[in-house]
């Protein structure tokens, strides 16, 4: 639902090219969509959601907003659930209620931040104290609490962006969505980036970045549900600079196991030679890292290593043996 409700543009956002679309979301649409989802016979209903992103769902106008969800309580005992996107500033009591009697399971807040003087230069229209008051009020009603940060934000750092996890982990979502910035065309980030008064991150540096706020998540048993925008050729075609990749996840999952077999190494003080590199099922492509980069950067350390699985070790648990 690109730029529904949304009362001002942000510097960063350009819903169109995110999305891929380009006209106004119907009740018919809705309709359509669940039913091509329902008729695909490969769809776990137990854990599948109607959901509605792009723009402030919320913020939209009242009388919409509930032909939208009529059409979606009509199949709402074939999912899970409903889930919404909105901003912190567009949440109250009223709107819970009704989101309530509809259905509604999840509710996200785009946050982006929590440093008051980012969310200014990016044209927010909200403070952090709105994505604090709004998750309060969320938890309050028994919803499933999402929260959406940007890093590489305009007037943002590594230590902003860290500070903005650590803020969340106090608010104890259940979710949490990292969308690294990225320069579209037609935005004011644009603007600011041709002129010179933004560097975009690069994607290595992103990278490095997000590895280390996935494993804050993860030791607050905080579920990362989401690490960079979805791929697709709208978004490839209008990008001009940023933390883009169409495997970003993957990218920051190898970043996080090499921090771990390196810390394991110093540790342990394992010999340089030949190792044994035990891990969890389903975890040695994350471990030997895309075109192997993972294993390389060890050999150039002196490390020769060999990469199994192991099915009593689960999570980020890995094992290294010597020889």
């Amino acid at each position: 639902m690109p730029f529904a409700g949304c009362p001002n543009r942000c510097s960063f956002c350009d819903q169109h090219s995110i999305t891929g679309v380009v006209a106004k979301t119907t009740p018919d649409d809705v309709k359509k969509a669940v039913e091509t989802a329902l008729s695909s016979g490969s769809l776990d209903t137990d854990n599948s959601e109607i959901a509605f992103f792009g723009g402030s769902f919320t913020a939209i106008d009242r009388e919409y907003m509930v032909s939208l969800l009529d059409a979606a309580k009509k199949y709402i005992h074939h999912f899970k659930g409903i889930r919404i996107s909105t901003r912190p500033d567009c949440i109250d009591e009223n709107v819970l209620s009704l989101l309530k009697s509809y259905g509604v399971t999840a509710i996200e807040l785009g946050a982006q931040s929590m440093c008051d003087d980012v969310l200014l230069q990016n044209d927010r229209g909200h403070n952090a104290d709105s994505v604090r008051c709004a998750s309060q009020l969320i938890k309050s009603y028994g919803f499933e609490l999402g929260l959406q940060m940007m890093t590489g934000l305009y007037g943002s750092s590594n230590e902003k962006d860290t500070y903005t996890a650590q803020e969340f982990i106090k608010l104890h979502p259940d979710t949490v969505r990292i969308y690294p910035t990225v320069i579209l065309k037609n935005t004011k980030l644009e603007t600011y980036m041709r002129s010179g008064e933004y560097v975009p991150m690069n994607v290595e540096d992103t990278v490095s970045l997000c590895a280390e706020l996935i494993t804050l998540f993860e030791k607050e048993s905080i579920n990362v549900i989401r690490v960079g925008l979805h791929s697709s050729e709208t978004v490839e075609n209008s990008m001009l600079a940023g933390g883009y990749h169409p495997a970003l996840r993957e990218l920051c999952e190898n970043m996080i196991y090499r921090n771990l077999i390196l810390k394991h190494i110093s540790d342990e003080n394992i010999k340089k030679g030949n190792i044994k590199i035990s891990v969890p099922k389903g975890a040695v492509s994350k471990v030997t890292g895309q075109k192997k980069k993972n294993l390389t950067a060890l050999q150039k350390m002196g490390y020769f290593a060999k990469v199994s699985e192991d099915p009593y070790l689960v999570g980020r648990q890995i094992s290294i043996q010597e020889g």
